[in-house]
C-alpha cells in the first residue's frame, strides 16, 4: 500500500536501528508483502519459508536477517529481529484513524469534567460528571465516558466505546470501536426461587500502553477492581469477567472467554477462542493454544492444550466412542494385570 508519508532508506535505517545495504537515497512510500511488493515499497522476511521470494520480489528494499543477505535481490535493511523492525516501520507509515479537532459542538461534556490540554471529543460523545481526561486524549464519535472515569495522557477511544463509571485508564491506551469497559460482572445469589443480584462495587483499572480490540468487554469487579497490566494487548470480541487480573505484556487473542476471578501472569498468550474457568491462576510465560479450555491452575511456564486433533468426521465419531469406553477399558486392563500378577 502506498501512503502519504515517504522516507529514504537511509532515514529508515536510522529510525529502525537497521544496517543499510544498498542505495540510501531510495525512496520508500509504502509497505507490502514480498510476493506482491512493487517498486517504492518496503517488505520484510521473518518466516524462512518465504526465503525463495527474496530473489523475485519487486520490492525496493527488504528487512532481513544477515544470513539472508546474499539471497536478496533488492536493497536491504539488516536487522536482528526483522518482524520487530517491520512493526516499527508500520508505525512510521500509519495514518491516524482519528485527528485531534477539539470538542465538537454536539458533544455533551459535564461542567464538572476536567479536560487536559489538546483534548479532542468527536460528535455525539458524552463525558459524564467528574470524569478526568488527560492531555492529548482523543474521544471518537458516540463514545460514553462514565461518571468519575479517568483517562491518562494520549489515550484514544474509537467510535462508540463505553467506559462505565469509575473506570481508570493509564497512559497511551487505545480502545477500538464498540468495546465496553466496566459493565457489571455476572454475579447472582440464588435464594431457592430466584436469583438475587450481587451489585458490583469495584471498577476496572487498565495500565499504560494497553490496546483493546473491537467489541471486547471487560467487567468491573465485585468488591475489588478488575486489573489489566501494562502493555497487555487484547484482540477483538474478548470477554474478561469480574475480578480478573491480567499480568503485564500478556496477549489475549480473539474470542477468548475468561471467567471471574482468574489471575493470568505476565508474558502469557491466550490463543484464539480459548477459555479459562473461574477462580484459577495461570503462571507467567504460559502459552495456551487455540480452542483450549483451562480448567485448573497452571503453575509452570510452557505451552498447554486440550481437545482432540482434527480428523474426518467419521473417524472423529469412532474416536469419540472410544473415549467413552476408556474407563471400562482401563478397568478390564487392571483386572488382566491383577490376574497376571497372581500367576
Amino acid at each position: 500500500m502506498t501512503h502519504k508519508t515517504s522516507h529514504t532508506l537511509a532515514q529508515l535505517a536510522e529510525l529502525l536501528g537497521a544496517k543499510l545495504v544498498g542505495d540510501g537515497q531510495c525512496e520508500i512510500t509504502g509497505l507490502a508483502p514480498l510476493k506482491t511488493a512493487q517498486s517504492g515499497q518496503l517488505s520484510f522476511l521473518s518466516n524462512p519459508s518465504y526465503a525463495d521470494q527474496l530473489k523475485t520480489t519487486q520490492a525496493s528494499a527488504v528487512i532481513i536477517e544477515e544470513k539472508f543477505l546474499e539471497s536478496c535481490s533488492a536493497n536491504a535493511l539488516v536487522a536482528a529481529m526483522p518482524y520487530v523492525a517491520f512493526a516499527k516501520a508500520t508505525q512510521l507509515f500509519a495514518e491516524p484513524a482519528m485527528d485531534a479537532q477539539g470538542v465538537h459542538s454536539s458533544a455533551a461534556v459535564d461542567s464538572t469534567a476536567k479536560l487536559g490540554k489538546n483534548v479532542s471529543i468527536a460528535a455525539n460523545a458524552v463525558v459524564d460528571a467528574d470524569a478526568v481526561l488527560g492531555d492529548d486524549v482523543i474521544i471518537g464519535a458516540g463514545c460514553y465516558i462514565g461518571r468519575g472515569a479517568q483517562l491518562g495522557a494520549d489515550c484514544q477511544l474509537h467510535s462508540n466505546v463505553t467506559l462505565y463509571h469509575g473506570v481508570r485508564l493509564g497512559e497511551r491506551v487505545e480502545i477500538h470501536s464498540s468495546s465496553v469497559i466496566g459493565a457489571d460482572g455476572f454475579g447472582f445469589a440464588f435464594d431457592g426461587s430466584k436469583s438475587v443480584k450481587i451489585h458490583q462495587l469495584g471498577a476496572v483499572l487498565i495500565g499504560d500502553d494497553v490496546e483493546i480490540g473491537a467489541g471486547t468487554t471487560i467487567d468491573r469487579g465485585a468488591l475489588e477492581d478488575t486489573e489489566i497490566g501494562n502493555g497487555v494487548k487484547i484482540d477483538n470480541q474478548v470477554q474478561i469477567a469480574h475480578n480478573c487480573k491480567v499480568g503485564e505484556h500478556t496477549i489475549i487473542c480473539g474470542c477468548v472467554a475468561i471467567a471471574g476471578s482468574v489471575t493470568i501472569g505476565s508474558y502469557c498468550i491466550m490463543g484464539g477462542a480459548s477459555g479459562a474457568v473461574g477462580h484459577i491462576q495461570i503462571a507467567d510465560k504460559v502459552q495456551v493454544s487455540a480452542m483450549t479450555l483451562v480448567s485448573q491452575s497452571i503453575t509452570e511456564p510452557g505451552m498447554y492444550s486440550t481437545g482432540t486433533i482434527q480428523a474426518k468426521t467419521a473417524e472423529w465419531k469412532r474416536n469419540a466412542i472410544r473415549f467413552q469406553q476408556l474407563d471400562s477399558i482401563a478397568k478390564r486392563l487392571k483386572e488382566i494385570e491383577n490376574s497376571t500378577d497372581k500367576k
